[in-house]
């Protein structure tokens, strides 16, 4: 039976089938914040507008207990998690072997500090290293995973881990126009190996070190000046490179998948183009996969698949590696791992054996053949039906579906389109995430069923619906 879009659906005939025709379930919102709040959630919201900094807008409800890919708030509203905490619940809400670790390593040890060794730091890098070689990634590849050793450094979120990854290759500029000349120390005042090339669109945290390479203004302005020396690029921009990739350039930052700015990939031949600037000037090159790493884009890393001449010296990594509990990480070539010493960084929290038995588990979990399949199905599936939308509503949305495995982004013709889409999922009881200033983020639970794709699709059709209508 032919597709009926959604606004004349609910104007010709009844609610059918939604898998023959669109749904019009879910025209009106069900989810609306009740004017006034309940008493339960007024009495938390004064206390967040009284003691809280106001530097986050959010929706009038309050968010009480999760299981699975579902949250409940104070007043016992469902709603479907589309979002999973910014692509961080992997496993989705309270999961049973999540809570049994934390529980477990809470009561033999919780933190020790980088004074002494935790039994749990050097299994977690030893995963990531091997999971690495054996899927791909970091100058590994299937078919050659011994050419090279990598070494792993523990954060407390992304944001720290690109912080460290840019200290790091900062270093390793430092040696190398050391090495360039005999009596140059790294030291010295007159190296001029120090400019960072980031790109536009590209999202890599608030602090002032990643936010200076984190190009979008409303982020940056308040904080000017920020870190001097940085140059900026355009994402699969091959003209120029030349003359942004220089002898002065000592690290390039890059998303192989652009999540905040608006799920953008980076082509595979760009990617080549930009190794082999960076190997000709003797730069760094840092991929930041905090938010479509470890999974997310389909394979342990967005660049496992690819050939070993698209691949980074730095990989950063945080969100979904303990499903909410805080982690980050820096995996990085040996070569470039020799330029840190004793001293030369460090953390309190970082790699403590509360956060690495989870990420252990988390990982452990989502490497499996069984887990990866069902990312690989689920996203099918998903794509499938996303597909569809910009069928039925040629008007509102762009032709071509954004990005791959879980992390995929709907583009609208109106940049305005999308935060109002968002609002009105929200308002039928589902989560989804804004990215860039044209798209919806659709970041689920890698874990997530098909009934709960069906949900989600089917609440963002009828919010397409109405939006065609207005």
């Amino acid at each position: 039976m032919k597709h009926i879009p959604v606004a004349v659906l609910s104007r010709t005939r009844p609610v059918m089938s939604a898998r023959t025709l669109s749904t019009s379930g879910y025209l009106q919102p069900t989810h609306a914040s009740p004017t006034p709040p309940s008493q339960a959630t007024q009495q938390y919201l004064s206390l967040a507008d009284k003691y809280l900094l106001p530097v986050y807008a959010r929706p009038d409800f309050v968010l009480s207990h999760g299981k699975g890919s579902y949250v409940w708030d104070v007043d016992g509203k469902k709603y479907l998690d589309f979002s999973a905490g910014i692509a961080v619940n992997a496993l989705g809400h309270a999961d049973e072997g999540v809570v049994k670790v934390l529980s477990e390593q809470a009561g033999k040890l919780l933190h020790t500090s980088n004074v002494y060794h935790n039994e749990w730091a050097g299994k977690l890098a030893e995963l990531l290293i091997t999971l690495t070689q054996q899927e791909g990634g970091l100058g590994y590849t299937p078919s050659n995973n011994g050419p090279h050793a990598s070494k792993v450094f523990f954060a407390n979120s992304g944001t720290e881990a690109n912080e460290g990854a840019l200290k790091i290759a900062r270093k390793v500029g430092k040696d190398r126009w050391a090495a360039a000349a005999p009596g140059r120390s790294w030291d010295s005042e007159a190296c001029t190996k120090t400019r960072i090339v980031c790109f536009e669109q590209g999202f890599h945290g608030r602090s002032m070190g990643a936010l200076s390479v984190t190009t979008n203004p409303k982020y940056q302005a308040p904080f000017a000046p920020l870190i001097p020396g940085v140059d900026v690029g355009k994402l699969n921009q091959f003209d120029g490179l030349e003359t942004l990739v220089t002898d002065a350039t000592c690290a390039v930052i890059v998303e192989p998948i652009q999540g905040e700015g608006g799920i953008h990939q980076a082509k595979e031949e760009w990617l080549r183009a930009l190794r082999k600037r960076c190997d000709d000037v003797g730069a760094v090159l840092i991929f930041d996969e905090i938010q479509c790493g470890l999974y997310r884009s389909g394979t342990l890393w967005a660049h496992s698949r690819l050939p070993e001449d698209c691949h980074p010296d730095i990989v950063t990594m945080a969100k979904p590696l303990a499903n909410g509990y805080p982690i980050g990480a820096v995996l990085l070539r040996d070569t470039i791992a020799a330029t840190m010493t004793a001293g030369t960084h460090g953390t309190t929290f970082g790699g403590s054996p509360l956060a690495c038995a989870v990420g252990h588990h988390v990982l452990s979990r989502l490497s499996t053949s069984e887990s990866i399949a069902h990312i690989a199905e689920t996203s099918k599936y998903l794509s499938g039906r996303l597909e569809q939308l910009p069928k039925w509503f040629p008007n509102i949305l762009q032709e071509q579906i954004r990005g791959r495995g879980l992390i995929l982004g709907l583009g609208f013709k109106d940049v305005n389109a999308s935060g109002k889409v968002v609002e009105m999922a929200r308002e039928r009881g589902v989560f989804v995430l804004t990215a860039g200033k044209d798209a919806v983020r659709i970041v689920p639970s890698l874990n997530v069923g098909k009934e709960d794709v069906d949900l989600a699709v089917d609440v963002l059709e009828g919010c397409l619906g109405v939006l065609s209508t207005t």
